[in-house]
């Protein structure tokens, strides 16, 4: 039996919608890895839509946070939720800071 290399193990075509040809080896931890151009293109993200769903994760957490039972909550509650909103206002003030190569914003 004979080792298989990880360049042999690449499968031909796109990983998400079988276009025939070769875009490279799928890595989990790559996005875009194995994917044709067309679907590179049609899965990028927009500034806009990347702000509507921080906003919605963020109100999500929040709500989520308003509805904990202080006099209740253990202390592994409280942790949780205070890294939750910490997380969430955090993508909010990144919102907030300027983008390079944006004159006025």
């Amino acid at each position: 039996m004979t080792p298989t290399s990880k360049t042999t193990a690449c499968q031909k075509g796109c990983a998400l919608c079988t276009t025939p040809g070769d875009f490279g080896p799928h890595n989990p931890t790559e996005p875009r890895s194995g994917l044709c151009p067309a679907c590179v293109v049609a899965g990028k993200p927009t500034r806009d839509g990347l702000e509507q769903a921080v906003v919605i994760v963020a109100g999500q957490t929040l709500t989520g946070a308003e509805t904990l039972d202080l006099a209740d909550a253990t202390p592994e509650e409280l942790a949780y939720h205070l890294g939750a909103v910490k997380r969430s206002l955090r993508s909010l003030l990144q919102l907030l800071a300027p983008v390079a190569g944006e004159e006025s914003r």
